[in-house]
């Protein structure tokens, strides 16, 4: 039986009775499977997130380490939008409401907040993601040559209707997951179908738990005030340039945030030691820095045994372009030691928080090449 803890959560959020059940169920169920696999699924708004990171935190009383799989690119849970990840927790999550930004223990730069515009793409990813659970993670070596396993959650986005609904079906036969956790809102026609809707026949070898959104009150009005999708994401990509700066740092205000990055030296980088590519769109050559000049890019790592799917070691702003000198320059938070490795920009959709746009409440810091080397 779960500890106390396990049932703390932050204000304005209500882990029911029917949750602590599911998470104790999947976490506590029997001493001699394997480590659980769980997916969890439901339409937008539904608490999957919530959930999620309270299963982590009723996990991490049995194990050491849980293993967090997030394939919702537009709102994800550890990272930057546009992102699919695998990252390992250690630490109970204090606050289930709160933005929390981790560093990923293996990720791939989409470029986009949506499957939709690369469904087979965004499979390829997260297959390649599961793999390495399976390979590398599942069964860790701890101190002493112990053994450490872990076990997965794995969140999926909420678009649950069309090719987001068949996108779904193919991630969870893929995953092949131990426990399916099937969150349901009031409105039944935004529901997933039925039991286990993922199998086209045959037995299913998932527990299926079905819990009802603890969103909604007995008149189905929302109980929690919605941030819009966008400014979730804004919110994302801030928290992930403040990394830039100490934790020490004054920055409590977005626009003091803005005003530091925009007076933040770049890196240099050498035009002729990365490759640019455009993920959804062809640019002519004449207007690729046009195009990358003021955006977010994904900091890619090419790999000889998947060419067309380079590891990301996280995101940056390209400040300017200096076409002289053959440089580019470009804001991260990623330490030097790992940008040295970096051979590939990814430019997909992510877009720069307008509110970093405005920072001089003139035109955009971002766009100019008068900027100071890294010494």
């Amino acid at each position: 039986m779960a500890s106390p803890e396990a049932k703390s959560h932050a204000p304005n959020i209500c882990i029911t009775e029917e949750w602590s059940e599911a998470a104790e169920s999947i976490a506590f169920g029997s001493a001699a499977s394997p480590p659980p696999i769980t997916l969890v699924c439901g339409p937008k708004n539904s608490g999957k997130t919530t959930f999620s990171r309270h299963l982590v935190n009723v996990l991490l009383q049995r194990y050491k380490k849980v293993a967090f799989l997030d394939t919702d690119v537009g709102q994800t849970e550890f990272t930057p939008p546009g992102i699919l990840s695998l990252c390992i927790i250690d630490k109970p999550i204090p606050d289930l409401t709160i933005l929390c930004m981790k560093t990923p223990e293996r990720c791939f730069f989409f470029g986009d907040t949506s499957s939709n515009r690369d469904p087979r793409k965004y499979l390829k990813c997260i297959s390649a993601l599961y793999n390495y659970y399976r390979e590398e993670l599942r069964k860790l070596k701890g101190s002493k040559n112990t053994i450490i396993e872990l076990p997965l959650v794995v969140n999926t986005p909420g678009w649950v209707k069309g090719t987001g609904y068949e996108v779904l079906v193919k991630m969870i036969n893929y995953v092949s997951p131990t426990h399916v956790v099937k969150i349901r809102i009031p409105a039944e026609n935004k529901n997933l179908p039925a039991g286990a809707f993922w199998l086209e026949g045959g037995c299913s070898h998932s527990s299926l738990l079905e819990i009802k959104s603890v969103r909604y009150d007995t008149l189905n009005r929302s109980i929690l005030l919605q941030k819009s999708a966008a400014l979730l994401r804004d919110l994302k990509v801030m928290a992930y340039f403040r990394q830039c700066f100490p934790s020490s740092s004054n920055l409590t205000r977005n626009k003091d945030l803005a005003r530091a990055l925009a007076a933040l030296p770049p890196y240099e980088v050498p035009i002729s030691s990365v490759q640019i590519r455009h993920l959804y769109c062809q640019v002519p050559t004449t207007e690729v820095f046009y195009s990358l000049n003021a955006s977010i890019v994904g900091l890619g790592v090419s790999s000889e045994e998947s060419p067309d799917l380079p590891l990301c070691v996280g995101l940056g702003i390209v400040r300017g372009i200096d076409l002289f000198k053959g440089l580019l320059y470009v804001i991260t938070p990623v330490p030097p030691r790992i940008l040295e490795r970096v051979d590939i920009l990814l430019q997909g959709f992510i877009q720069i928080p307008q509110g970093f746009l405005q920072a001089q409440g003139c035109i955009s810091p971002y766009m100019a090449t008068n900027v100071l080397p890294i010494c």
